[in-house]
């Protein structure tokens, strides 16, 4: 298995990064929602009564 992020050598420490640098650019990843799913959830919200929305 190679480096998700620069497809190097995995190095024992930072499995499956190979560098502290890759693990953190992944993690920026993570925090920023560049992973995020796209979901069309639009017609699950309209079928929710406005009484049982919570706006808060």
């Amino acid at each position: 298995m190679s480096c998700p992020i620069c497809k190097k050598q995995p190095d024992a420490k930072y499995r499956p990064f190979c560098s502290k640098r890759c693990a953190d650019i992944d993690l920026g990843k993570w925090l920023t929602g560049s992973y995020a799913i796209p979901a069309d959830d639009s017609d699950d919200l309209e079928s929710i009564p406005l009484a049982d929305q919570k706006l808060h």
